[in-house]
């Protein structure tokens, strides 16, 4: 087969594919988000590998990395101050390890089976760094870009997502006309995410309301969940953030649920052995009773955020099973997929995100509950001590919202409870991945090059080249 984009890149060509992946990542990952601008991300990724070594492609892949992480988490540096370049060259390293393992098996097994593997390669890391590791973080993946109310999250979830757009730009490697079957996958992938035109909206059954308070005084709660009560009269659950409380529920809180026969759902600590604690959901009754806790599954790393979980429970609340996830517990698949098994209906999220840690911040987090709920098919309310708190309903579909800054500010919606969720096929799929991408890093390290010449001073790995018939003239 011949292969038009098996030369070698030359640097200069590097340099603008490293500017122009990105550019695309910036696009997707900044307001207003033109998330299709991911498949020239991708493409730029993939093209690295093209570079003469290696050891090359690896350092473009980890420039390219830290260009387009480091910038989009400037709050590292605000909450970590200068151990967070640490930080996002672990990030960036993830993308150099993908373009590094695409020059490697480019040069070891061809084009042709390059591109097929690429779409598993890319999965399989970034699930990795996602769930798996000790330094797991989900955030700047592909699928949080894409948003919530895309047609195929539903059916591939957020790791597929990235498996089709990685497919998109492998194909890139290819001759003409894969490139042109590239360009139409891409064309394909946006026709087929846009939202329904006629979504399907049951009657609602539940209504939530939450107020933004970042580290209140214990005095002033009572007061701010009259104020909400005032405005929303018939709200049936009404929601406070992560860390509303510095211990467990006091009494003034389980008084107020009392007289006001409502159910409240507060952030707090829940003591442990040792001096110790667990970040936990409380759900007082409208007796005054704590009825339901759920501690944090994964406390964040390098925080004094309290042990983890000794395990996960859904509310068999009056409007059906509602499970929990404490702030970041959100940002992880293996999190929601134990509570879907479960039969999970709805989805309570209390965060904590300071204000000190800057707008970006917030809005990147408010990505992953859209995306959440439309990859389960769940509503989930979720309610950010200083925003951005948000109800979105199981189409992915944001349908309330209080904003950034906004101490003391409301948020109220009516969601539907009537299906259970279930999960997308990526859920099976991304440990498969995972699999692939060791067994080819494994062979990547075992077996020689199909076509390596090196010399002892260490030349350059060439790239699979097209065999060319050469004639060879009759002589008399």
């Amino acid at each position: 087969m011949s292969n038009i984009r098996s030369r070698p890149l030359s640097w200069f060509s590097a340099i603008l594919f490293i500017v122009g992946a990105m550019i695309c990542f910036h696009i997707a990952y900044s307001p207003p988000h033109v998330r299709i601008a991911l498949i020239g991300y991708l493409i730029g990724l993939c093209q690295l590998s093209r570079l003469p070594t290696t050891r090359q492609s690896f350092y473009a892949g980890l420039v390219t990395g830290l260009l387009c992480v480091a910038p989009q988490l400037t709050c590292f540096w605000r909450i970590f101050g200068p151990a967070a370049i640490v930080l996002w060259t672990i990030l960036a390293f993830w993308i150099a390890a993908f373009t590094g393992m695409t020059r490697a098996a480019l040069a070891r097994f061809g084009p042709l089976w390059t591109a097929a593997l690429i779409p598993f390669l890319w999965m399989g890391l970034e699930y990795f760094r996602s769930e798996l590791y000790y330094l797991k973080f989900s955030w700047m993946n592909v699928g949080y870009a894409f948003g919530g109310d895309w047609l195929q999250l539903h059916f591939l979830g957020m790791y597929g997502i990235g498996f089709l757009t990685a497919l998109c730009g492998a194909l890139f490697l290819l001759d003409r006309k894969f490139a042109f079957l590239g360009a139409g996958l891409a064309v394909l992938l946006v026709c087929t995410a846009l939202p329904p035109n006629n979504p399907y909206r049951s009657a609602s059954q539940l209504h939530i309301a939450g107020v933004q308070m970042e580290f209140p005084v214990e005095a002033d709660i009572p007061r701010a969940l009259d104020s909400l009560l005032a405005d929303h009269t018939n709200s049936d659950i009404l929601v406070l953030s992560e860390y509303t409380l510095d211990g467990p529920v006091p009494n003034s809180l389980k008084d107020w649920c009392r007289r006001n026969h409502r159910y409240l759902v507060v952030g707090g600590k829940d003591p442990a052995s040792g001096n110790n604690f667990y970040d936990s959901a409380f759900v007082v009754g409208p007796d005054g009773e704590i009825i339901f806790r759920q501690g944090k599954s994964v406390p964040i790393q390098f925080f004094k955020d309290g042990l983890p979980a000794p395990k996960q429970a859904l509310w068999n609340s009056p409007w059906g099973k509602i499970g929990f996830c404490v702030c970041y517990d959100l940002s992880y698949t293996r999190v929601i997929d134990r509570l879907v098994k479960m039969g999970a209906q709805m989805i309570i999220v209390p965060t904590m995100d300071v204000m000190d840690w800057g707008e970006h911040q917030h809005q990147l987090h408010a990505l992953v509950a859209p995306v959440r709920a439309a990859e389960y098919g769940v509503p989930i309310f979720r309610l950010a001590s200083s925003g951005i708190s948000q109800a979105v309903d199981s189409h992915g579909t944001t349908v309330a919202t209080a904003p950034f800054a906004g101490e003391g500010r409301h948020i109220y919606s009516t969601l539907d409870l009537s299906e259970h969720g279930s999960l997308p096929l990526d859920r099976y799929l991304a440990p498969i991945a995972v699999i692939i991408t060791g067994l080819v890093f494994v062979l990547i390290c075992l077996k020689k090059p199909r076509l390596e010449t090196r010399d002892k001073a260490g030349a350059t790995e060439p790239l699979p080249q097209p065999v060319t018939k050469v004639e060879t003239p009759l002589t008399p």
